[in-house]
């Protein structure tokens, strides 16, 4: 419930960033370069939360990251599962020679490590943000077909897909209407922890440079930004960097939490 709460604040701050921002995020103020947060020696509460090197503020930049940050994971999550149901579908039902050659491929992109393999599509496609989250849509792809694939080998062995298909339903029908529907539940949770690998790996990316491309207020990109400054202005670093903390924290205990409710062996 902790996590549900802080997935709901964090997409409500998301959704009304223009009102809840006090200023716009690329806004420059040559007076407040490096400006600490209110409660500190030099502060002002007119920049709760300080400025960055260029007297951005930090509070307004945080906000805006929120809808960027959380753009990125739902989208690349959305991206992720489309495909990887296709996938697992295709594999589950055809099996043979589909489903070997479609499982060794999720095989080989397992076996390397997905920020290094995030990094190489990148830097063949180049640096960006749609490039960056095509890449980790491939990275977190191989999850959401083999669960779909493991799922529709379970349930086209049950019953009702016997009946189904004594009815006459066919293959198509079958996969959407009868299999699909009973396979959500795993992949509900899968994509909920998916969320926050996709952030985490964006903001890998953003810091490394390969992500979004500044001026763009993302945190991994608001981090990087503020490498050079991490002995003399701790709240750069510190605010985003901890945006992405709980923001990851959040969505993998709403993920726990989906999996204790959506598995029937975990209910009385």
């Amino acid at each position: 419930m902790a996590g549900l709460l802080f997935v709901i604040a964090i997409l409500l701050v998301a959704a009304f960033a223009n009102v809840l921002a006090p200023y716009p995020p690329d806004l420059t103020d040559n007076a407040v370069f490096l400006k600490p947060p209110a409660w500190q020696a030099g502060g002002s509460w007119a920049y709760p939360l300080g400025t960055d090197a260029i007297g951005r503020d930090m509070l307004s930049r945080l906000i805006f990251g929120a809808r960027l940050s959380l753009l990125i994971g739902i989208a690349v999550v959305a991206l992720a599962i489309v495909v990887g149901i296709a996938l697992g579908l295709v594999a589950g039902f055809f099996r043979g020679v589909t489903e070997i050659a479609i499982m060794r491929l999720m095989d080989v992109i397992l076996t390397l490590p997905s920020l290094l393999l995030a990094i190489v599509i990148v830097a063949i496609l180049g640096p960006g943000l749609m490039n960056a989250m095509l890449a980790v849509a491939v990275v977190v792809l191989p999850h959401y077909v083999r669960i779909t694939r493991a799922a529709v080998i379970t349930e086209t062995s049950k019953d009702y897909v016997t009946a189904a298909r004594a009815c006459g339903a066919g293959r198509l029908r079958l996969m959407l209407s009868e299999v699909l529907p009973n396979c959500a539940a795993p992949l509900i949770v899968q994509a909920s922890l998916g969320v926050s690998t996709a952030i985490l790996d964006a903001a890998a990316l953003g810091f490394l440079g390969l992500g979004a491309q500044p001026p763009a207020s993302e945190w991994g990109t608001m981090l990087a930004d503020a490498r050079e400054f991490v002995l003399r202005a701790w709240w750069v670093v510190t605010f985003p960097g901890l945006m992405i903390l709980l923001t990851v924290l959040a969505f993998n205990l709403l993920g726990d939490g989906l999996r204790d409710a959506l598995d029937p062996k975990l209910k009385r």
